[in-house]
Protein backbone atom coordinates (compact mmCIF):
# COMPACT_ATOMS: atom_id res chain seq x y z
CA UNK A 1 0.00 0.00 0.00
CA UNK A 2 1.36 3.64 -1.10
CA UNK A 3 1.50 6.56 1.36
CA UNK A 4 -1.58 7.77 -1.42
CA UNK A 5 -3.70 4.47 -1.15
CA UNK A 6 -3.57 5.02 2.71
CA UNK A 7 -4.91 8.40 2.41
CA UNK A 8 -8.35 6.62 1.10
CA UNK A 9 -8.28 3.41 3.68
CA UNK A 10 -7.37 5.10 6.70
CA UNK A 11 -10.19 6.01 9.26
CA UNK A 12 -10.15 6.97 12.57
CA UNK A 13 -10.45 3.37 14.90
CA UNK A 14 -11.23 4.36 18.64
CA UNK A 15 -10.67 0.68 20.08
CA UNK A 16 -8.31 -1.14 19.69
CA UNK A 17 -7.37 -5.14 20.51
CA UNK A 18 -4.31 -5.01 22.96
CA UNK A 19 -2.36 -6.91 20.52
CA UNK A 20 1.07 -6.01 20.73
CA UNK A 21 2.72 -4.51 17.80
CA UNK A 22 5.71 -6.76 17.03
CA UNK A 23 9.14 -5.05 17.07
CA UNK A 24 10.35 -5.49 13.63
CA UNK A 25 6.91 -2.74 12.86
CA UNK A 26 8.01 -0.72 15.76
CA UNK A 27 11.37 -0.80 14.24
CA UNK A 28 10.12 0.91 11.46
CA UNK A 29 8.05 2.95 13.06
CA UNK A 30 11.06 4.55 14.93
CA UNK A 31 12.78 5.17 11.78
CA UNK A 32 9.95 7.33 10.13
CA UNK A 33 9.89 9.12 13.34
CA UNK A 34 13.34 10.08 13.29
CA UNK A 35 13.38 10.46 9.93
CA UNK A 36 10.76 12.98 10.78
CA UNK A 37 12.61 14.56 13.79
CA UNK A 38 15.38 14.61 11.79
CA UNK A 39 14.53 16.80 8.70
CA UNK A 40 12.47 19.36 10.84
CA UNK A 41 13.93 19.45 14.27
CA UNK A 42 11.22 17.77 16.10
CA UNK A 43 10.96 15.54 19.45
CA UNK A 44 8.38 13.29 18.60
CA UNK A 45 8.38 9.99 20.32
CA UNK A 46 6.72 6.41 19.39
CA UNK A 47 5.67 4.82 23.40
CA UNK A 48 4.93 1.52 23.53
CA UNK A 49 3.47 -0.82 26.04
CA UNK A 50 1.55 1.80 28.39
CA UNK A 51 -1.14 4.68 28.12
CA UNK A 52 0.46 7.35 30.07
CA UNK A 53 0.67 10.03 27.87
CA UNK A 54 -3.33 9.47 26.94
CA UNK A 55 -5.99 11.57 29.09
CA UNK A 56 -8.23 9.43 31.35
CA UNK A 57 -11.17 10.56 29.44
CA UNK A 58 -9.78 9.38 25.90
CA UNK A 59 -8.79 5.73 27.71
CA UNK A 60 -12.55 5.95 28.42
CA UNK A 61 -13.42 6.24 24.74
CA UNK A 62 -10.51 3.79 23.76
CA UNK A 63 -11.12 0.96 26.47
CA UNK A 64 -8.57 -0.87 27.37
CA UNK A 65 -6.58 -1.77 24.32
CA UNK A 66 -4.30 1.12 23.32
CA UNK A 67 -0.90 0.90 25.01
CA UNK A 68 1.10 2.49 22.05
CA UNK A 69 0.63 6.25 20.64
CA UNK A 70 2.92 9.15 19.07
CA UNK A 71 3.66 11.81 21.25
CA UNK A 72 3.65 15.07 19.45
CA UNK A 73 6.23 17.59 20.26
CA UNK A 74 8.81 19.97 19.89
CA UNK A 75 10.76 22.91 20.79
CA UNK A 76 8.27 25.80 21.31
CA UNK A 77 9.27 27.90 18.22
CA UNK A 78 7.45 29.66 15.49
CA UNK A 79 5.60 27.46 13.22
CA UNK A 80 5.79 24.31 15.91
CA UNK A 81 2.01 23.21 15.16
CA UNK A 82 2.29 23.17 11.42
CA UNK A 83 5.51 21.12 11.46
CA UNK A 84 4.13 18.46 13.89
CA UNK A 85 0.77 17.95 11.63
CA UNK A 86 2.53 17.48 8.70
CA UNK A 87 4.69 15.09 10.25
CA UNK A 88 1.75 13.12 12.59
CA UNK A 89 -0.24 12.88 8.95
CA UNK A 90 3.25 11.12 7.68
CA UNK A 91 3.12 8.95 10.40
CA UNK A 92 -0.53 7.84 10.69
CA UNK A 93 -0.49 7.25 6.62
CA UNK A 94 2.40 5.42 7.19
CA UNK A 95 1.09 3.12 10.24
CA UNK A 96 -1.60 2.49 7.48
CA UNK A 97 0.54 0.83 5.41
CA UNK A 98 1.86 -1.38 7.68
CA UNK A 99 -1.22 -2.73 8.77
CA UNK A 100 -2.23 -0.89 12.15
CA UNK A 101 -4.61 1.81 12.75
CA UNK A 102 -4.87 5.33 14.22
CA UNK A 103 -6.48 7.59 16.30
CA UNK A 104 -5.59 11.52 16.51
CA UNK A 105 -6.49 12.06 20.23
CA UNK A 106 -5.73 15.90 19.46
CA UNK A 107 -5.39 17.56 23.27
CA UNK A 108 -6.47 15.09 25.18
CA UNK A 109 -2.55 14.33 26.71
CA UNK A 110 -1.60 13.39 30.02
CA UNK A 111 0.90 15.91 30.47
CA UNK A 112 2.78 14.01 33.05
CA UNK A 113 2.75 10.99 31.48
CA UNK A 114 3.29 12.30 28.07
CA UNK A 115 6.94 13.92 29.76
CA UNK A 116 7.63 10.97 31.76
CA UNK A 117 7.76 9.53 28.50
CA UNK A 118 9.93 12.22 26.54
CA UNK A 119 12.04 12.09 29.31
CA UNK A 120 12.01 16.02 28.76
CA UNK A 121 9.94 18.76 30.19
CA UNK A 122 11.11 21.26 28.31
CA UNK A 123 9.18 20.85 25.00
CA UNK A 124 5.57 21.73 23.76
CA UNK A 125 2.97 18.68 23.75
CA UNK A 126 1.07 19.42 20.49
CA UNK A 127 -0.95 16.16 20.79
CA UNK A 128 -0.86 12.49 21.24
CA UNK A 129 -2.26 9.69 18.22
CA UNK A 130 -3.39 6.44 19.18
CA UNK A 131 -1.89 3.32 17.14
CA UNK A 132 -2.20 -0.32 16.86
CA UNK A 133 -4.54 -2.97 15.89
CA UNK A 134 -8.41 -1.35 15.70
CA UNK A 135 -11.14 -3.99 16.55
CA UNK A 136 -12.60 -2.87 13.47
CA UNK A 137 -11.36 -0.24 10.46
CA UNK A 138 -13.43 2.55 10.97
CA UNK A 139 -15.69 3.95 8.54
CA UNK A 140 -15.13 7.69 6.71
CA UNK A 141 -15.99 10.80 8.22
CA UNK A 142 -19.02 12.78 6.65
CA UNK A 143 -16.59 15.24 4.17
CA UNK A 144 -17.57 18.81 2.75
CA UNK A 145 -17.23 18.93 -1.36
CA UNK A 146 -14.57 20.34 -3.10
CA UNK A 147 -15.91 23.63 -3.97
CA UNK A 148 -16.28 24.29 -0.57
CA UNK A 149 -12.79 24.50 0.27
CA UNK A 150 -11.27 25.48 -3.10
CA UNK A 151 -11.25 27.07 -6.40
CA UNK A 152 -8.87 27.24 -8.85
CA UNK A 153 -8.40 30.07 -11.69
CA UNK A 154 -9.48 28.49 -15.36
CA UNK A 155 -9.94 24.56 -15.58
CA UNK A 156 -8.53 22.86 -12.54
CA UNK A 157 -6.45 20.03 -13.91
CA UNK A 158 -6.28 16.69 -12.81
CA UNK A 159 -3.09 17.17 -10.09
CA UNK A 160 -5.34 19.93 -8.20
CA UNK A 161 -8.24 18.05 -8.15
CA UNK A 162 -6.70 14.72 -6.51
CA UNK A 163 -4.92 17.35 -4.04
CA UNK A 164 -8.31 18.56 -2.93
CA UNK A 165 -9.80 15.10 -2.65
CA UNK A 166 -7.08 13.79 -0.56
CA UNK A 167 -7.17 17.35 2.00
CA UNK A 168 -11.01 16.37 2.32
CA UNK A 169 -9.90 12.62 3.35
CA UNK A 170 -7.69 14.09 6.17
CA UNK A 171 -8.38 14.13 9.93
CA UNK A 172 -8.95 17.64 11.54
CA UNK A 173 -10.02 18.76 14.57
CA UNK A 174 -13.96 18.15 15.25
CA UNK A 175 -13.93 17.44 11.30
CA UNK A 176 -14.10 21.28 10.59
CA UNK A 177 -12.27 20.69 7.40
CA UNK A 178 -11.94 24.56 7.57
CA UNK A 179 -9.56 24.48 4.72
CA UNK A 180 -8.93 27.17 1.67
CA UNK A 181 -6.96 26.40 -1.33
CA UNK A 182 -6.67 28.67 -4.09
CA UNK A 183 -4.70 27.54 -7.13
CA UNK A 184 -3.51 29.17 -10.25
CA UNK A 185 -0.90 27.41 -12.78
CA UNK A 186 1.17 25.61 -10.74
CA UNK A 187 0.84 27.59 -7.86
CA UNK A 188 -0.89 26.76 -4.87
CA UNK A 189 -2.09 28.52 -1.78
CA UNK A 190 -3.70 26.75 1.60
CA UNK A 191 -4.59 28.57 4.83
CA UNK A 192 -7.50 27.49 7.40
CA UNK A 193 -9.78 29.42 9.86
CA UNK A 194 -8.38 30.26 13.19
CA UNK A 195 -9.43 28.12 15.85
CA UNK A 196 -8.53 25.05 17.95
CA UNK A 197 -5.72 23.24 16.38
CA UNK A 198 -5.72 25.13 13.65
CA UNK A 199 -1.71 25.40 13.04
CA UNK A 200 -1.84 21.46 13.24
CA UNK A 201 -4.50 20.92 11.15
CA UNK A 202 -2.87 23.30 8.43
CA UNK A 203 0.02 21.18 8.40
CA UNK A 204 -1.95 18.05 8.13
CA UNK A 205 -4.21 19.46 5.21
CA UNK A 206 -0.60 20.36 3.54
CA UNK A 207 0.33 17.05 3.67
CA UNK A 208 -2.61 15.27 2.26
CA UNK A 209 -2.39 18.02 -0.46
CA UNK A 210 1.44 17.30 -1.36
CA UNK A 211 0.58 13.76 -1.59
CA UNK A 212 -2.63 13.82 -3.58
CA UNK A 213 -1.23 16.16 -6.15
CA UNK A 214 2.42 14.72 -6.80
CA UNK A 215 4.98 17.28 -5.19
CA UNK A 216 6.67 17.71 -8.87
CA UNK A 217 3.11 19.31 -9.93
CA UNK A 218 2.92 22.64 -8.18
CA UNK A 219 4.53 24.91 -5.59
CA UNK A 220 3.36 26.40 -2.75
CA UNK A 221 2.70 30.49 -2.62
Amino acid sequence: MTIKEAIYERHTVRKYTGKEIPAETAALLNSRVAENNGKFNLAIKLVTGNSEGIMGAAKLLLGQGVNNYFILAGEDTPGLDEKLGYCGADLILYAQTLGLNTWWIGGMVSKRGAEKNLGKKNLRIGSVIAVGYGKTQGVQHKSKQPEQISSYTGEAPDWFKAGVDAVLHAPTALNRQSFSITGKGNKVFISYAKGSFSGIDLGIGKYHFEAGAGKENFEWE
